[in-house]
């Protein structure tokens, strides 16, 4: 009997044994013979015939991974796909076990034991450029369900049936990691090789691996590599990492034009941050920074490193530097004595900062707008009081967590309630005990209860949903105004900021009251 359910679908099979009629014809025959025919009903020929039963039922129905939940398998299988996956990181792997789908429980498992497996290859891919390619095989209807490109490659009206093809522009680990996601339905990205992957995502459209890598990188963005990135994100087309790169990079300009990424950068990506009028940098950095990029290319362009050849590659883009907006000292013991500018240009540029009358310039003479910093205040009242805020080396801290991306410049301090004095303060922002960034100076209180802002050499990147601990150790007047009324969550702007106790509070400081009045960031 065969019972099935409302949908057709098999639900139980219970077997019976059927005697055919040639089969109950013979028995028959042997009972008559041992006369053995008082019983009519055994000289009948049953019927054979089956019915369909229809079941009700409301239980869903499971697939293979709700009746196999994934565990360790024990013994020799432990954790074979994962072997597998590891071992066919090298090529031409076979199967060893003659009966190996019955080792995975899984369609996703089974399929993963494919990833570059030779077993049943229909096709083989030769990655990389000449002297560093690797061959690699495939199998069509894998790589087809996992991308359009290779399924028009494969199936299409214009598919080629070639046993081999070749792709010298992607880099076989970039491939193998864009495979273990189509085979394995897994996502393996390293940072030195994220970038090709996206490469290789977005030539075979495979969106959700792009947008995998894409949010690696925003992930993993800091000063240090963000015009690479820019560059990158521009050749892929991908606005929103785009986007997050100019936020670093104008709020970490001058760390980000330091790096040794920046000489990386293509010839239009220096112009577009060149032009930047957000760029929160000194144009002395600015300018130094085009020459070390000009030097790096004058090697790419296989040319001496001399100044007219770092002229002639700058090419207009020199005159997008900001020259006549330098501090009179950087232009005349930097810029002025570089050599890059002609004499004219120097002459020119020294009566622009003298002279009544000023000289047209082709280079632009109006600086830069930058960033305008805003300020997170977290108590609603001050006061001053003849016992405290006093200061003897100890240190007033306090946590803090945001809920979008930031970069503090600095922390706004209170000053002394006794008249006008001048503070050493030594800053410093942790995030789990490792120093972020630290700075030591000096600001002048004049005795009013304002607060006054004491800077970070470089602003410091803060991410999301995580708790740095704000600290600064004073040194002077030894009453000062403090804060009350303190806020444990504060609105600023688009940003959200959220305060908590910091157990390196030494001094006092603590979410109600005390120092650290302002958080100075960039967002």
């Amino acid at each position: 009997i065969l019972m099935v359910d409302e949908k057709g679908k098999n639900m139980k099979c219970l077997t019976f044994f059927l005697m055919l009629p040639e089969t109950v014809k013979n028995r028959s025959k042997k009972n008559s013979k041992k006369g053995n025919s008082s019983s009519s009903s055994n000289s009948k020929l049953p019927p054979v015939c089956y019915e369909i039963i229809t079941l009700k039922t409301k239980k869903k129905k499971k697939m293979a991974a709700d009746i196999f939940p994934r565990k360790k398998p024990a013994n020799t299988n432990t954790t074979a796909v994962q072997q597998y996956h590891q071992q066919n990181l090298n090529n031409n792997n076979t199967i060893p076990a003659p009966n190996w789908q019955g080792l995975y429980p899984t369609i996703r498992e089974r399929n993963a034991v494919m990833f570059n497996n030779d077993l049943m290859a229909d096709v083989h891919f030769v990655v990389g450029p000449p002297g560093g390619t690797q061959r690699l095989p495939g199998h069509k209807y894998v790589l087809a369900v996992g991308s359009s490109v290779f399924h028009a490659m494969f199936y299409g009206e214009l598919a080629e049936d070639k046993d081999e093809i070749r792709i010298p522009d992607v880099e076989p680990a970039a491939f193998l990691a864009m495979l273990k996601y189509i085979y394995c339905d897994e996502i393996d990205l390293a940072a030195d090789t994220v970038l090709a992957t996206l490469y290789a995502a977005k030539k075979y459209i495979v969106p959700h691996l792009a947008r995998a890598c894409v949010n690696f990188l925003e992930t993993s963005l800091s000063a240090k590599n963000a015009c690479v990135l820019l560059s990158q994100s521009c050749l892929f087309e991908e606005p929103d990492l785009t986007q997050r790169c100019w936020e670093v990079i104008d709020a970490q300009a001058e760390l980000a034009l330091k790096s040794e990424g920046f000489c990386d950068i293509d010839f239009q990506t220096l112009e577009s941050i060149l032009r930047r009028e957000t760029l929160n940098a000194k144009e002395i950095v600015v300018f130094e920074a085009a020459l070390n990029w000009a030097e790096v290319e004058c090697q790419r362009q296989e040319l001496t490193a001399t100044i007219e050849n770092k002229r002639k590659v700058l090419g207009k883009a020199l005159y997008l530097i900001r020259i006549p907006t330098m501090a009179l000292d950087d232009f005349a013991n930097g810029a002025a004595q570089s050599g890059i500018l002609t004499l004219n240009e120097t002459n020119d540029i020294f009566l622009w900062y003298t002279a009544a009358k000023k000289p047209e310039l082709q280079f632009v003479s109006k600086p830069r707008k930058g960033l305008v910093p805003q300020r997170c205040h977290r108590f609603q009242s001050c006061a001053y009081r003849s016992n405290q805020w006093r200061y003897r080396g100890r240190c007033d801290s306090i946590q803090f967590a945001v809920d979008k991306r930031v970069f503090i410049a600095g922390f706004g301090l209170y000053g002394s309630s006794c008249g006008s004095a001048e503070y050493s303060a030594k800053i410093e922002l942790k995030r789990q005990g490792v120093i972020l960034g630290q700075n030591l100076s000096k600001y002048f209180s004049d005795g009013s209860s304002n607060t006054f802002p004491v800077w970070f050499e470089y602003p410091v990147q803060i991410e999301p949903d995580t708790f740095y601990t704000a600290s600064v150790i004073l040194d002077g007047n030894e009453l000062s105004y403090f804060g009350q009324e303190g806020m444990t969550e504060v609105q600023c702007g688009k940003v959200t900021v959220q305060f908590q106790c910091s157990s390196d509070s030494t001094n006092g400081t603590g979410v109600q009251g005390g120092q650290i009045p302002e958080l100075i960031f960039y967002a």
